[in-house]
């Protein structure tokens, strides 16, 4: 099933994430009339080459993608359109490259990120953005753990971090590299 998908997928794989790259990079957003459609696709081509054998791998590529992104968008750190995206990659490529595809991601991500915030000279607010994402995620999980309620989270910051412009780095981009690189690496 691997070879055949994997052919199959390339190119709609490269139209998509370059429209994507695209209107990331333009409005900071991965429209729904993009991600939907693909998602679909994805379920129907391999519903369509692999039987329900294909359909299963397509459930677990989304499944995957929608929990792995879906989680770093409810910590605050990816927007929604990644994580459509990302589910969308799944039901075309299944869970397996979506797990090599997502390491890459990562790698490429955190460096386009580390170069972007030397370049513009806010590398110390990155760092302690991350931590502070990373110590946000977990207070939520504890608050909703015990019960806290839906929507809560935690206070709105004050004093200098709060009047700080928020940075927003397009990862679009960073998808779409390590999706590609995916494909080289199987």
């Amino acid at each position: 099933m691997r070879q055949a998908m994997h052919s199959f997928a390339w190119w709609p794989m490269v139209a998509v994430l370059a429209v994507a790259v695209t209107t990331d990079l333009k409005w900071r957003r991965i429209p729904n009339w993009l991600t939907g459609p693909f998602l679909a696709a994805g379920f129907a081509v391999c519903g369509w080459l692999h039987g329900w054998r294909g359909l299963g791998q397509s459930a677990e590529g989304m499944a995957l993608g929608l929990l792995a992104y879906g989680i770093l968008f409810w910590l605050g750190g990816m927007g929604a359109g990644d994580v459509k995206l990302c589910a969308a990659i799944g039901a075309w490529t299944g869970p397996g490259q979506l797990l090599i595809a997502m390491i890459l991601t990562a790698l490429v991500g955190g460096l386009m990120a580390m170069s972007w915030a030397l370049s513009s000279g806010f590398a110390r607010e990155l760092l302690e953005d991350t931590g502070s994402l990373i110590v946000t995620g977990a207070r939520r999980y504890r608050e909703r753990a015990a019960d806290a309620g839906p929507g809560s989270g935690p206070e709105p910051e004050s004093g200098e971090k709060a009047s700080r412009p928020r940075r927003k780095m397009p990862y679009a981009p960073a998808i779409a590299i390590g999706t590609l690189l995916s494909f080289l690496a199987r």
